[in-house]
């Protein structure tokens, strides 16, 4: 099996929305006080539009025989100019999937390796993603890449009723 991995374009918005939401299932099934499935598109239109327009985006697909399987998007950002921050540039891995029957084959690192690519012609010193606890498989990805765990998100569901009364 041979992938190919491309820059999207825009013919490529109705395959991806099938992508991004299989991505989507995956958190709205875990995580469904956070997640809901739309009422329309998964991705709007325009919202996708200005992904492949930005170049400080890089959305990324991979292909095997013509066929879509799996995708990476990440974009560029600079740190804020607050004394606190060293001055840098970094690349923040906004999403990645591979169709479950394409998982286990590379795909992934495929992806992951051509968007370490554009981030460093992009002038990224490093590469952060966010990823849910719950997602074992994609720690153990990501891991096995060599990113390391350096800060953790946390929350507290409140009782809104409690609060009223």
């Amino acid at each position: 099996m041979t992938i190919n991995v491309r820059k999207a374009t825009p013919n490529d918005y109705n395959t991806l929305c099938g992508l991004f939401d299989e991505m989507d299932a995956l958190h709205r099934n875990n995580l469904p006080h956070l997640f809901q499935k739309p009422g329309g598109s998964v991705r709007e239109q325009e919202y996708y539009s200005g992904l492949i327009a930005d170049e400080n985006a890089g959305l990324f697909v991979a292909e095997t025989d013509g066929k879509l399987v799996g995708f990476v998007h990440a974009i560029v950002r600079d740190t804020p100019a607050f004394p606190v921050f060293v001055p840098r540039r970094y690349a923040v891995v906004d999403g990645i999937v591979v169709k479950s029957e394409f998982q286990n084959r590379g795909t992934g690192r495929i992806l992951m390796d051509k968007m370490q690519e554009w981030a460093i012609t992009k002038g990224a010193a490093s590469i952060e993603l966010n990823v849910y606890e719950f997602n074992e498989t994609a720690i153990s990805f990501y891991e096995k890449l060599g990113y390391q765990t350096f800060s953790r998100k946390m929350g507290k569901e409140l009782n809104l009723n409690e609060a009223a009364g």
